[in-house]
């Protein structure tokens, strides 16, 4: 007689939970703020959590070791990895609800790495930080923004890397005043820069100037993070604004010759300036643009207006999301 096959999932044990759920936010970078390096450290940057989209997986324990949703062959090689490294008591079906959509600028690596590690720490590594996900999973190797996005959400400056950095260190973290919003411009037909293609541009790029780099941590330090503080919104945005303008035109060469990487973005993003917006740009390498706008009316009607004069073009997305002040959700039981 031939044995009925496995249950897919097994039940929890009473001293490890069966089922852990993550959820994590996307991030925007908003640029590098020292390129020029002569102080010894790289990649001092800013950044912060935006409500959506998200990163959403589920981890079971299970009879045998699958993966299955969107990006589920990346999800399943984190996993594996965290077996292989740590150890596990049983197997695992892992879920992956939501992802991020890859090579857009939003952090969906480090989000899906994080989240998958997260859920396997809460059903066999209480102790394992995110921290040490990161290290074992090679992320930040250039920046911790998304490692901050993750654990509390907000506005991130990051710390970057010097010579015995492991895990770059979060400078100050801010919450995104409520009222204000975010329009995301999204181009579906275009990847940004990364994999190889990044290493070469960091490579080969030539350093910024000094005073470029001390014009953008003066204007960070005394303008923008004061500014966000007080809710000023014009003086967080034209900070904003002016480091996009810096960064886009020094990365210009490696991406396409332009400041932004999609002409598309680029053309919505000349409208939102036309209209008084000055916090506008593209997270990391894009082609994800954004613009920040001082509440949701004003957001809402300039969304709506976008999607009415591009409704032909179907790879463009326009989508309102706010700040993102907490990190990612995990539950386990």
């Amino acid at each position: 007689m031939t044995p009925p096959d496995p249950p897919e999932t097994l039940p929890a044990t009473a001293s490890r939970p069966a089922r852990a759920e993550v959820a994590a936010p996307a991030r925007l970078h908003f640029g590098f703020l020292d390129l020029n390096y002569g102080l010894g450290r790289k990649f001092v940057g800013l950044g912060m959590a935006v409500s959506g989209p998200v990163t959403r997986i589920v981890l079971e324990r299970a009879a045998r070791t699958e993966a299955v949703g969107p990006d589920s062959d990346r999800a399943r090689h984190h996993l594996e990895s965290l077996i292989a490294r740590h150890g596990a008591s049983s197997a695992f079906r892992l879920v992956v609800e939501e992802a991020l959509p890859a090579h857009c600028g939003l952090g969906s690596g480090t989000q899906l790495a994080l989240a998958v590690a997260s859920a396997f720490a809460a059903l066999e590594q209480p102790g394992l930080t995110p921290e040490a996900i990161a290290r074992s999973l090679g992320r930040a190797e250039r920046s911790a923004i998304g490692i901050a996005s993750f654990l509390s959400g907000g506005v991130i400056l990051d710390g970057g890397r010097g010579p015995a950095t492991e895990v770059p260190p979060v400078l100050s973290r801010l919450p995104f005043p409520p009222a204000w919003r975010v329009i995301l411009i999204f181009d579906h037909g275009l990847e940004g820069v990364h994999g190889e293609a990044e290493r070469q541009a960091f490579a080969t790029l030539p350093p910024f100037p000094p005073e470029v780099s001390a014009e953008l941590c003066r204007l960070v330090l005394v303008r923008a993070l004061p500014a966000l503080a007080e809710a000023d919104f014009v003086g967080f945005a034209s900070v904003i604004g002016t480091l996009q303008g810096r960064v886009g035109d020094h990365f210009a060469p490696a991406q396409g010759g332009g400041r932004f990487a999609s002409p598309m973005v680029t053309e919505v993003l000349g409208i939102l300036a036309a209209e008084g917006l000055e916090g506008i740009g593209q997270t990391s390498w894009g082609p994800t643009g954004f613009a920040l706008v001082p509440d949701a009316d004003s957001a809402e009607r300039l969304a709506h207006a976008l999607r009415a004069r591009f409704k032909e073009r179907s790879a463009l997305e326009i989508r309102v999301v706010a700040g993102r002040n907490t990190g990612a959700t995990i539950r386990a039981a």
